[in-house]
């Protein structure tokens, strides 16, 4: 499955020369974006296709993966998910030895989905900068999904970067409370369109609740207060779900976003850090820290078995 999507990936990256192009590094995303095209990172959400393997960590990074997250929903035998049963504490010690790889093999590690225990103890592991993807603050939504401050405070000693999301539970309370309502009502959700429509039917029923576009201006300043503004970014996750911010519908909204927070007082160059920049500069140093990495320690093929079993 994870090959057919790279396939997929590739073929639309290739099927539109004129409006995308696939970036390996961050001198591509550079390149590509002076160029007025789209510059396309491949990513994997979840290490389950890794199978529990640090050699597929190379494989799909020679097919062009530059950022895994390390868990989706569920936790997997060697981290543990936010959404996921909490089986490990965070990390195992095969899970601690798969981040040290893809620090050598110059993979960014992505620690949105993962439970506050994997965060913390990624931080600790890995010699370069980490990203959430797609995530938002615990002190503002307490949603499982969110970052806590002890974590946000870290970032500094990590130069990482929160990519606040655009997803309406991670950013409103009110939100949040009526989605936990929907799951309880049917936990046999199984597919996106069936949460659609059981979101839209709920909807109908008790009346819309929505996220704004100042809510999620409120997460990007918290974690710009909490961790400085070296160390968020937009990771906005326009994934199908109905009744997105209000303002924030699709990607014509980004202006909208800017301009609110241009009439909060954010300056040219604190909007171009949000941009963008310090995503790149994570990109960059994941791939000198790999270089030097790559000088000293050869590839990694331990097993989970021989790791996780001496514990």
């Amino acid at each position: 499955m994870q090959l057919e999507q790279i396939d997929t990936a590739r073929r639309i990256i290739d099927t539109y020369p004129d409006t995308f192009e696939l970036a390996l590094t961050a001198d591509d995303i550079e390149r590509i974006f002076s160029k007025g095209k789209i510059a396309s990172l491949l990513g994997m959400e979840g290490g389950y296709g890794l199978n529990n393997s640090l050699g597929s960590i190379r494989e799909f990074y020679r097919l062009g993966v530059r950022y895994m997250t390390l868990t989706h929903n569920v936790t997997l035998d060697w981290a543990d998910a936010a959404l996921g049963e909490q089986r490990h504490g965070g990390l195992t010690a095969f899970g601690r030895e798969l981040v040290r790889e893809m620090n050598r093999t110059g993979m960014m590690v992505d620690i949105a989905h993962t439970s506050p225990a994997t965060m913390r103890q990624t931080l600790d592991v890995t010699r370069a900068p980490v990203i959430w993807s797609h995530a938002a603050a615990v002190a503002l939504v307490d949603h499982p999904r969110n970052v806590p401050d002890d974590v946000l405070l870290r970032l500094p000693e990590n130069s990482g970067v929160v990519m606040v999301t655009f997803i309406p539970s991670f950013l409103s309370k009110e939100v949040w409370e009526m989605e936990e309502n929907l799951w309880a009502t049917d936990a046999a959700i199984e597919t996106v369109r069936e949460y659609r429509e059981i979101w839209r039917a709920y909807d109908a029923e008790f009346g819309a609740v929505r996220a704004s576009i100042n809510d999620v201006a409120d997460h990007i300043e918290h974690v710009r207060d909490i961790a400085g503004i070296d160390h968020v970014g937009i990771g906005s996750d326009f994934w199908g779900m109905p009744d997105m911010p209000t303002g924030l519908e699709d990607v014509s909204g980004f202006p909208r976003l800017f301009a609110v927070l241009i009439q909060r007082g954010w300056s040219d160059e604190e909007l171009r850090k949000l941009a963008g920049e310090k995503l790149l500069r994570v990109t960059r140093t994941t791939e000198v820290v790999a270089y030097e990495l790559q000088q000293d320690f050869p590839p990694s093929d331990v097993t989970i078995s021989e790791l996780d079993t001496q514990q």
